[in-house]
């Protein structure tokens, strides 16, 4: 596997880290030759002008993808080349600077990912601004429906009455033998003891990070550079999609029954050499399958089929899922990374997850947290360590882990009398199959109650219109569902 940092990103004022070298095209210089044919601030480019191959290339020191990528994205923020300026085709380019078309195309996927070009046609690729930085664009939407709304579905999150107290665990927390020490430990050893005999396999390697989507995050930074494939579930959590986007990778939709991921398809996915298979063994968002042993068992003899391929496990639900841990590390232990959340279990501002699995794999992760935080916070670190040995607070999250489900089958139930079924066996919420999705958002909108769109959820286009509805926490006072029923059953025919 390649260990990269964000590989979709073009640096700032030309920059680009390559190997162990560094392009810079300095302000005012030309970057390939001694001579130099520009002037500071001069010899600039106007949208009416067009850019000619020969001319762009005189100023690539570096004939890489991102090294093309890292001077033409200098170039827009500096203003030598406008907006609007079409870019030389990437056959001309290529030939001008004696390398394959396939790397300067590489090098316009990054920038148009960065949204500072547009299109590739035979006349070109035309400039439209700056690169811009990257957002996760389908999660960050999510939730933001302003003060006016009677009840929010559209987020899959714990019901802080349900949440185990954190007075006596951030007590014990705080009591650390590590408490200041810089030593960038990677776990603690009571978080370890608490963990290690949960996990459904040994893993190699150990890691705590600061939630399950920093570590997929890491887990997909240390596996996957751009232009990489990566095959996962369809639909999926929209975090995981942004994150595959941010990175460039070219994601293979697997799809998936009331037993997870279909062999059939990941074997498919498999024929184009993915580097990573990354999915969800139960709770799975948005649909609420879980992995069954003998889907295990099935996924594995794919996979073993391509030795090269990692699997990332994302069991973001955790101690609350109804379903035991199934995980391909079973039968894959070397090639497995198991990302579990702790946030909807013990309390979203412990900000925790623990990793397990590969160890080639887990130690780029570490490494990748060097150049950030370091390490988790060893007092939140003892204080999960703490309620997951604590009789009382594990009391809790068994009588959550009922409560939830109850909640979910209660809706499922009241909508099942409008004719209107879910899939959904586990997990915080529920996958609904509507008429149309732009309609169902406006009908409960106007009802005052948001949901998820379910577009969001697939990597391409969604084969039919789906809202996800999260039942994590009930309507005032755990009302019957009823009403909620029948205002998603109008919403669903709309």
């Amino acid at each position: 596997m390649r260990a990269s940092g964000s590989e979709g990103e073009v640096p700032d004022q030309g920059r680009t880290a390559h190997g162990q070298g560094v392009c810079t095209v300095e302000q005012g210089q030309t970057a390939r030759g001694a001579g130099g044919d520009r002037a500071a601030g001069g010899d600039r480019l106007a949208a009416a002008e067009g850019c000619s191959a020969d001319w762009l290339a005189a100023r690539v020191g570096e004939p890489s993808a991102r090294g093309i990528a890292a001077v033409v994205a200098a170039l827009i923020r500096r203003g030598d080349i406008a907006t609007g300026v079409r870019l030389p085709t990437v056959r001309s380019l290529a030939a001008a600077l004696g390398v394959s078309p396939g790397t300067v195309a590489e090098a316009w996927s990054i920038l148009r990912r960065r949204h500072a070009i547009s299109g590739a046609s035979r006349r070109g690729t035309l400039v439209i601004g700056p690169p811009a930085t990257p957002r996760p664009a389908r999660f960050e939407t999510i939730g933001h429906f302003g003060s006016r709304l009677a009840l929010d579905l559209s987020r899959s999150v714990p019901d802080p009455r349900l949440l185990p107290p954190l007075e006596r665990a951030l007590l014990e927390g705080v009591r650390t033998h590590m408490l200041n020490d810089y030593e960038r430990a990677s776990i603690t050893p009571r978080l370890l003891a608490a963990v290690a005999p949960t996990w459904p396999f040994q893993p190699a390697d150990w890691l705590a990070v600061n939630g399950g989507f920093e570590g997929l995050l890491l887990a997909a930074q240390a596996s996957i550079a751009a232009g990489d494939r990566v095959a996962i579930e369809n639909p999926t959590a929209p975090r995981l999609l942004d994150i595959l986007e941010s990175l460039g990778a070219r994601v293979l939709a697997v799809e998936c029954d009331a037993e997870g991921p279909l062999p059939a398809s990941l074997a498919a996915a498999l024929e184009r050499d993915p580097v990573v298979f990354m999915y969800q063994p139960r709770a799975q968002s948005p649909a609420g399958h879980r992995v069954s042993p003998a889907r295990s068992t099935q996924l594995t003899a794919a996979l073993e089929m391509a030795p090269e391929v990692l699997v990332v496990e994302d069991d973001g639900v955790g101690d609350v899922s109804l379903s035991k841990a199934c995980s391909l590390g079973e039968h894959l232990p070397d090639r497995t990374v198991l990302v579990r959340s702790y946030s909807k279990s013990h309390g979203p501002d412990l900000r925790l997850a623990v990793v397990g699995g590969s160890a080639e794999v887990v130690d780029r992760m570490r490494a990748l947290r060097l150049f950030g935080a370091g390490w988790s916070s060893r007092i939140l670190q003892d204080a999960l360590a703490f309620l997951l040995e604590d009789i009382d607070a594990r009391r809790r999250v068994d009588d959550a882990r009922g409560i939830y489900a109850e909640r979910r089958e209660a809706l499922a139930a009241a909508l099942r009398e409008h004719g209107i079924q879910s899939p959904n066996r586990d997990g915080m919420s529920l996958w609904l199959p509507v008429a149309d999705e732009r309609s169902a958002l406006v009908t409960l909108a106007a009802h005052g109650i948001a949901v998820s769109p379910g577009s969001r959820y697939f990597s391409g286009a969604a084969p039919g219109a789906h809202i996800r509805v999260s039942t994590g926490i009930a309507p005032a006072d755990d009302q019957d569902w009823r009403g909620v029923a029948e205002v998603l059953a109008t919403a669903a025919g709309a």
